[in-house]
């Protein structure tokens, strides 16, 4: 019986590591979150993305999730995957999975680029489990937002209620514009 649960645990993990190269994981974020050798995670790899994996080191600094629009990105992912981690008994990899596919169904619905990566949207959750980011309460909108623990929560008012004075003037194709967007934004990090 052993035998049969080895089995399906390891179809378990391949299946997992193929929803995560589908969305564009790297290669250590599979490491990471399967007991799979690297060598049957390269040829994985190869095999599903019909690629190499990307080479080089995962982002590290939590400076990128504090910009304006990568912000609110990174707000409306983490208020996704915080609601699933109540309401769902899963795994934390599944949560962030289906967290990240929601995140790329509400953006990608108000026609919105996804700024946010599988693999940054797992290393902010990582970022927050370990306390280098948080999640603080605008005083203004009442939404969620990631921050730095040490922001002075009584008083934070978050980038879409107090936008930088260049925010918004983008005319790239799916950034965010401030107005009706935005605003659509705010509801979805409530």
């Amino acid at each position: 019986m052993a035998r049969v649960k080895s089995i399906l645990t390891e179809a378990r993990q391949i299946e997992r590591a193929v929803m995560l190269i589908q969305l564009g994981a790297r290669l250590q974020v599979l490491e990471s979150e399967t007991d799979l050798s690297y060598e049957r995670l390269l040829r994985l790899y190869k095999e599903v993305a019909g690629k190499s994996p990307s080479k080089g080191q995962l982002p590290y600094s939590t400076d990128w999730f504090m910009t304006w629009q990568p912000n609110i990105h990174a707000s409306l992912f983490l208020n996704i995957h915080e609601y699933l981690n109540k309401t769902a008994a899963l795994d934390e990899i599944d949560i962030v999975i289906k967290a990240y596919r929601l995140y790329l169904e509400q953006t990608q619905g108000q026609g919105l680029e996804p700024l946010l990566s599988v693999t940054r949207a797992w290393r902010l959750v990582r970022f927050v489990d370990n306390g280098m980011l948080t999640m603080t309460k605008c005083r203004k909108c009442g939404g969620h937002y990631v921050t730095h623990p040490h922001e002075i929560a009584k008083h934070y008012v978050c980038g879409l209620c107090h936008p930088p004075a260049r925010a918004g003037k983008s005319r790239a194709s799916g950034a965010l514009h401030l107005g009706e967007a935005s605003e659509r934004v705010a509801e979805l990090a409530h």
